[in-house]
């Protein structure tokens, strides 16, 4: 049974795809144009995700401007994966882990190459900048879960986030990560309601 990790804020600190976004924007100010639009929808996106709404973002629309989006991410991994990754991830990571996140597939799928671990991502067209699907946040990890893996047992389930419950009620243990301490998922909230 794989151990199933959430990725931002849980395995790597802090938040990838800021820190990708961040290190682009140094690297091309003019990129900088796509500010405005990215702060609309990153307000967008935190009210969807409070209101459990399905979210199609624009997020990545610089995409299209960057010159060689693949050799950013793999510079952008070289540089900064050592630093973010959380020592107490590496030191128990297994080839049959699953990461389960909602973070872009495009900037997730070649750390995870690298670490011999697995990937469901929010999809997203590199050409365009915008999202294949919903976000894959909330019951939407566990649907994509459940596509790529059937029904899958977890063993064990670590995020940093409540709204994660979803995934962690599938688990056999389920624990709620902040920074490198790991403490039992709370019971309350796995009997919430809305979760599948």
């Amino acid at each position: 049974m794989p151990n199933v990790y959430d990725f931002d804020e849980t395995i790597v600190y802090p938040n990838g795809g800021v820190a990708f976004v961040r290190f682009v924007m140094k690297r091309y100010p003019r990129l900088k144009r796509y500010y405005p639009r990215m702060g609309r929808e990153g307000v967008r996106h935190k009210i969807c995700r409070k209101s459990g709404k399905p979210f199609k973002a624009e997020f990545y629309l610089f995409l299209k401007s960057l010159p060689n989006w693949e050799n950013e991410v793999r510079l952008f991994w070289e540089l900064h994966a050592r630093q973010m990754l959380r020592p107490w991830y590496l030191a128990q990571k297994r080839p049959d882990d699953i990461i389960v996140s909602d973070s872009a597939d495009f900037l997730l799928r070649p750390l995870c190459g690298q670490l011999g671990v697995r990937l469901v991502a929010t999809r997203v067209n590199t050409a365009t900048g915008r999202l294949i699907g919903p976000d894959c946040h909330g019951p939407e990890k566990v649907r994509r879960l459940r596509e790529e893996f059937g029904n899958v047992e977890v063993e064990e389930f670590y995020s940093d986030s409540l709204l994660d419950a979803p995934l962690a009620k599938l688990a056999k243990r389920a624990f709620l990560v902040n920074m490198d301490e790991r403490l039992p998922w709370p019971e309350e909230n796995l009997q919430a309601k809305n979760i599948p």
